[in-house]
């Protein structure tokens, strides 16, 4: 097949070259976003009397047949072509014959790129949204399951204080609303259309630029040619934004491994997203979730390639931008896939509530409820830390808890101390005392497990 720009050249393309500059392996995926590019295009073209109305009709419907053959199977892409703009290009030729080749009028493979790219993004991040969306409500029908579940809270992985596993639950959920918000704020930006641009410098032709961004529903124009072919800003805020939406799979991911373990036997994952061993027969390992801390570091690898890509480019196109698609492309398929298991993962798994109230049970994890008792009584804050410091040496040292430890004991530290104190350091009544909005209280709890719900519902 000849190039499109061949007629410059005196000698063929090597075919080691020609393997190495094509794109059409992995920007195929790409073809419904080219064609619907296209036939906006061609539509402007034929209104702005830049082309025939009865050219721009002939394109368009051609240009969905097309489409409509890719879609059904009876069309295979050609890996010969170059890219999928030429495909499709040579395509509608081989149809239409010269009335084809009026289309690629007033636009070049620059601005059809940066338009495709656009596109394609802006269709596979809205459907990662409608993922997170999904998993923000799986996670909320666990936590009201399981929102009075008392388990042990953790700073530096040592037990810190009692909170609930529907609380837990909902500070992921948290992240998640924020990733989601961020994805939408990239949308926003990008949705800006560069088609027009041409190669870097405009058109001479009198093109109606806003009529083909309304009709592929962008808010507006890139409104420099330069910034419109070369930007691929839009590309690294959306990989930062499934990046960091790893750091939160990866970072629950690494709490799943620890709680399916029998060291905290906390949850209890389903069979159907937990694999053996092949020499050890009793093993029930957690692999969906360790595969999904791995493969974080791909999609932070794709975020470093594409800023390292941009990192010396001057203006505008350079072939080295081809190079965005494939981080792009490997970073929304593999948070695609990790979501895809990760949710049915989550909402399927058992929760031992019985394991998570004995781990609470030791570790005094209600020390502060018992420094708080003295404050109230009137003590100084310090001054009752150090005293339930004192306790809590004296429990290790006869080996029981600040519940077990006789009121006499409590007394020798100081007078303040009285029957009620059992009831107020109980790890329910914890719990029920942190009545600060966000804090681990039932009802606060309730209302973050309705803010994430009513979040889903505005999505």
């Amino acid at each position: 097949m000849d190039k499109m720009w061949a007629g410059r050249f005196q000698k063929a393309l090597d075919s080691r070259a020609d393997d190495f500059n094509s794109s059409i392996r992995f920007d195929s995926r790409m073809y419904r976003q080219d064609i619907c590019g296209s036939m906006a295009h061609a539509a402007m073209l034929g209104a702005q009397g830049i082309i025939s109305q009865a050219d721009a009709a002939e394109i368009i419907d051609a240009l969905a047949g097309i489409l409509h053959d890719l879609e059904r199977g009876a069309l295979a892409f050609d890996m010969a072509s170059e890219d999928i703009h030429m495909f499709v290009e040579a395509e509608l030729t081989r149809r239409i014959g010269d009335v084809g080749k009026r289309l690629h009028t007033a636009r070049s493979r620059n601005d059809q790129v940066a338009l495709d790219i656009r596109l394609y993004l802006r269709d596979e991040t809205t459907a990662l949204i409608v993922q997170l969306g999904t998993l923000l409500s799986a996670l909320a029908d666990k936590a009201e399951a399981h929102k009075a579940a008392i388990m042990p809270g953790y700073t530096h992985l040592q037990r810190a204080q009692p909170i609930t596993f529907g609380h837990h639950l909902m500070a992921y959920a948290m992240m998640f609303t924020r990733d989601i918000g961020r994805m939408k704020d990239a949308l926003r930006r990008m949705n800006e259309s560069p088609l027009g641009c041409c190669a870097l410098a405009g058109t001479t032709y009198d093109t109606d630029r806003m009529a083909t961004a309304r009709a592929l529903d962008f808010d507006g124009i890139t409104l420099n040619s330069l910034d419109g072919v070369a930007d691929r800003d839009f590309g690294v805020e959306l990989l930062s934004a499934y990046a960091l939406t790893m750091t939160h799979l990866s970072r629950f991911s690494e709490e799943i491994v620890l709680w399916a373990s029998w060291e905290f036997k906390f949850i209890e994952l389903d069979d159907a997203y937990s694999t053996g061993s092949s020499i050890m027969p009793q093993k029930k390992n957690p692999d969906m979730a360790e595969l999904v801390r791995g493969k974080t570091g791909r999609v932070y690898g794709d975020l470093m390639a594409l800023l390292t890509v941009l990192k010396g480019l001057p203006l505008a196109y350079n072939k080295d931008m081809q190079e965005d698609k494939e981080a792009l492309f490997d970073a929304i398929d593999t948070l695609k896939m990790c979501l895809n298991v990760f949710t049915p993962m989550v909402a399927t798994m058992q929760v031992l509530e019985d394991n998570m109230r004995r781990a609470a049970s030791n570790g005094f994890i209600n020390a502060t409820d018992c420094a708080d008792y003295l404050v109230k009584k009137g003590m100084p804050f310090r001054s009752a830390y150090k005293i339930t410091g004192e306790l809590v040496a004296e429990c290790i040292e006869k080996r029981t808890t600040l519940e077990k430890l006789p009121l006499e004991a409590y007394r020798a530290h100081s007078g303040l101390f009285d029957g009620d104190l059992y009831e107020d350091i109980r790890l329910e009544a914890c719990v029920a005392k942190r009545i600060s909005a966000g804090g681990t209280g039932i009802a606060s709890v309730e209302k973050q497990i309705a803010f994430v719900r009513a979040f889903v519902e505005k999505m």
